[in-house]
């Protein structure tokens, strides 16, 4: 069996590391400052991440320099794999952040309004730098459904059927974000996970929720995932990685230690 990762995700707002509940609003005054990327991205490269996430939630021409410059300090100083995602539009978009460091990007919205745009990036840098990161919400006893505009807007796609076009279209890697139990840590959507992981050949990222060692083990084991992302529970030193990847090798599940 792979090695499973451990992925810290930061959500980089105006240049800084913020964190909010259920796609919280910068507008809207709902989001806590964690603190500076390029620190943070240290810490976790010292503490063995197997990966890092940054995601631009700023979304605008003034963010996207700022998200450069942030990712040009952080792959100068870290050796592990960057993805960045974002406000991700084009193909050149996506040059950007790979010239500028990053190892894999991260569409999402823009996927959806442009599904070609999935095979025209696998087309230009490879499947392997494609992640599609899909925002879903349980919206029937067996029915997710996506919702673009960071978690606010419907989009009538079913989940599972949409994360089966995006790898058919070159995606190759899903990162799964459940909005009913973003930043609640009350556990990951364990169900939509497992079918996910099921229906397509390529990664599966669990995304939204943790808040304990278990619910990580939990959702590697139950739900399939490859890989789970969090953030609360790093930034706010409840854990390190180190301390989870102790607890999910004690679970025999295997680790990069």
């Amino acid at each position: 069996m792979l090695a499973k990762r451990v992925i810290p995700c930061l959500d980089v707002h105006d240049g800084k590391v913020t964190r909010g509940v259920r796609f919280g609003r910068a507008e809207a005054g709902e989001l806590r400052v964690v603190g500076d990327p390029v620190e943070l991205a240290m810490r976790y490269n010292d503490q063995g991440a197997d990966e890092l996430v940054f995601y631009d939630i700023t979304a605008s021409a003034h963010g996207r320099a700022t998200m450069i410059e942030v990712i040009e300090r952080t792959a100068a100083q870290c050796f592990m794999p960057l993805t960045v995602g974002g406000g991700l539009r084009t193909v050149e978009d996506m040059h950007a952040m790979l010239r500028a460091g990053a190892d894999k990007v991260s569409i999402n919205t823009a996927a959806i309004e442009n599904p070609d745009l999935i095979a025209q990036g696998a087309k230009k840098f490879g499947s392997q730098c494609i992640v599609v990161s899909i925002d879903c919400k349980r919206v029937g006893p067996d029915k997710w459904e996506v919702f673009s505009h960071g978690g606010r807007r419907a989009t009538g796609l079913d989940a599972i059927e949409w994360a089966k076009r995006a790898v058919a279209l070159g995606a190759g890697e899903i990162v799964l974000n459940s909005i009913d139990a973003d930043g609640t840590r009350a556990g990951y959507d364990i169900e939509i996970t497992r079918r996910i992981s099921e229906a397509v050949n390529v990664p599966v990222v669990a995304s939204g929720g943790a808040g304990s060692l278990e619910h990580m083990a939990q959702v590697l084991l139950e739900g399939r995932a490859d890989a789970v992302l969090a953030a609360s529970i790093f930034h706010f030193g409840e854990y390190t990685v180190a301390e989870v990847k102790r607890f999910l090798a004690q679970r025999r599940i295997p680790v990069r230690l």
